[in-house]
């Protein structure tokens, strides 16, 4: 185990696959000599030459590109600068990339990786700080990955690259700088395993991405009152580790779903949804969502910290249900 960012996990994940598969190669903005506005390929363009292609300032062009190149045979690995513009390359996403595969009974393959930062907690203002995971969930033909640890993220990279569908890799800004243990060399965690980081009996909170450390925190304030919570991490959304969620609402009989997401339409309402259709008689309570505020992210830094949810909203989230 060697100790470091997520950011340079993220690096080290597609280091590793790059050396592996000579078809996997980088594109972005910026990312080459420069190594990416958050420094995420920073190296690589010297370590893969030919390898780490800057693109014109396209979302467009980046997307549209590599829809080809996979389905010519190639792994592109390609950089939305932030999330917030992905609805520039809408059409490359939705309709190519995620239908090729169906509507060509399954001879077309499109191995690719969107690699996006998200999120706020930054004063970056509306236009680049959402968190809208759950477009992508909305459209077959995609998977749709939130890492929360630097482990979680070089092994879920591993497995982004090697599926042979379109994957989104979504970071959030505030994990980059984290730093944790991560395993050297190949490292791969299968897409659809959640993971509990935290074990608990009396209710279960449910969350992803930067959410989890938030969860997490919550639990060991609601752990000093007597509460034992227990923290599932979904790591990816599409596939959703369905079975882990109700085995963990079956121990505990209680749900609060975290969501930085604005709440109408959420992703934390579809965990709701599931969880009544396959599990409402494990239910003793309610299940409560906490999620951001149904309007644009605030560029004030007082406001954006009322805008999103936060330790205290979750434990009186769980009290709420006893």
């Amino acid at each position: 185990m060697k100790k470091m960012t997520y950011a340079e996990a993220i690096r080290d994940g597609m280091r590793v696959e790059m050396q592996r598969d000579a078809n996997v190669y980088i594109a972005g903005e910026d990312v080459g000599k420069f190594g990416g506005c958050f420094g995420v390929t920073a190296g690589l363009f010297d370590e893969f030459p030919g390898r780490v292609l800057d693109t014109p300032i396209s979302e467009t062009a980046i997307v549209g590109h590599a829809v080809g190149a996979a389905a010519a045979g190639l792994r592109p690995v390609v950089e939305i600068m932030f999330i917030d513009f992905m609805g520039v390359c809408m059409d490359e996403l939705f309709n190519q990339a995620a239908k090729m595969r169906y509507m060509f009974g399954g001879k077309a393959k499109v191995p690719m990786v969107v690699r996006t930062p998200c999120g706020g907690g930054m004063t970056a203002s509306a236009q680049h700080s959402q968190c809208i995971e759950a477009w992508f969930t909305h459209i077959p033909g995609i998977k749709t990955i939130m890492p929360s640890t630097p482990a979680d993220a070089k092994g879920l990279m591993a497995a982004a690259i090697r599926d042979d569908n379109p994957v989104m890799y979504i970071e959030h800004k505030q994990l980059l700088a984290m730093s944790g243990e991560v395993p050297e060399g190949e490292y791969v965690i299968p897409l659809g395993k959640a993971d509990i980081k935290r074990a608990g009996s009396d209710v279960t909170i449910v969350a992803w991405s930067w959410m989890v450390h938030k969860a997490l925190a919550a639990a060991e304030q609601l752990a000093k009152e007597g509460i034992s919570a227990e923290v599932v991490d979904l790591r990816t959304l599409v596939p959703l580790d369905k079975e882990c969620i109700l085995q963990s609402v079956a121990k505990t009989n209680r749900l609060v779903v975290v969501n930085e997401a604005v709440r109408t339409s959420g992703f934390a309402g579809e965990i709701a949804a599931i969880v009544v259709e396959d599990g409402f008689d494990l239910l003793d309570a309610p299940i409560v969502r906490v999620t951001a505020l149904d309007i644009p992210v605030p560029f004030n830094a007082k406001l954006e910290a009322v805008y999103l949810p936060n330790e205290t909203k979750i434990v009186a989230a769980v009290k709420s249900l006893f």
